[in-house]
């Protein structure tokens, strides 16, 4: 007996030294998995966070942003200022989605952003993308001046789909990347696309969006209306 607790206390340190060099290269790993700029997820890491949430949640807004005015900045004040407005992104992320507790964003793009976020009811979406908005293109200060950039927002609720494939994420990033396309060409804001078969949509060829008539759904305009 008294062999055998020698053997356990000796072993007892060892197996917490690979717990902890377990756990510290499972930290590097997920680090890897974040965009340095924003310190959002990278593209892959946020789909497969996102497509767990809406096969646990009913109620799952996926979100797709794309900044207005950042290649202005980009040439106007160097890359610097650009890479200032990418981090500010971020952070505009992590503050609007403060009290989500179940909720992703990700950096999918060099200014395009993505997020899915469990709501407590539908009703709460349209608060949810207009703090993101006002977030998003609140002024930012840098090296001595003030920097702003647009955001034009798209959305689409995974309940508004029937169950099945309409509501995978490829599909509801489709839907809030039409939504969004519409949003720029109206000159920014946020609107949501309507529920799945309610009204035509725009189409999109290779990620390049085609220009079609308006797909409906609710604005941040309309709403404030």
């Amino acid at each position: 007996m008294s062999h055998a607790l020698t053997a356990l206390s000796a072993a007892l340190p060892l197996a917490s030294g690979w717990a902890v060099h377990g756990l510290r290269m499972h930290r590097r790993f997920e680090n890897t998995r974040r965009d340095p700029l924003s310190d959002l997820w990278t593209r892959d890491a946020f789909e497969e966070r996102a497509t767990r949430l809406i096969a646990q949640h009913p109620d799952v807004a996926v979100v797709l942003v794309d900044l207005d005015g950042f290649k202005a900045v980009n040439d106007t004040h160097g890359h610097a200022a650009g890479d200032a407005v990418i981090r500010a992104t971020g952070a505009s992320f992590a503050d609007a989605l403060t009290g989500h507790r179940r909720s992703v964003a990700g950096r999918v793009g060099g200014d395009e952003f993505a997020a899915a976020v469990v709501l407590p009811a539908p009703a709460a979406l349209p608060w949810l993308l207009g703090g993101l908005h006002g977030e998003i293109t609140a002024p930012l200060h840098h090296d001595g001046r003030d920097l702003s950039v647009g955001a034009s927002i798209g959305a689409s609720l995974s309940s508004d789909a029937p169950q099945g494939p309409a509501r995978e994420l490829s599909v509801l990033l489709r839907q809030a990347d039409e939504q969004m396309y519409r949003t720029k060409q109206e000159g920014g804001g946020w609107s949501i696309a309507p529920a799945t078969g309610s009204g035509p949509s725009l189409r999109t060829v290779n990620g390049r969006r085609e220009g079609r008539p308006g797909t409906g759904g609710i604005s941040g305009t309309e709403a404030a209306a």
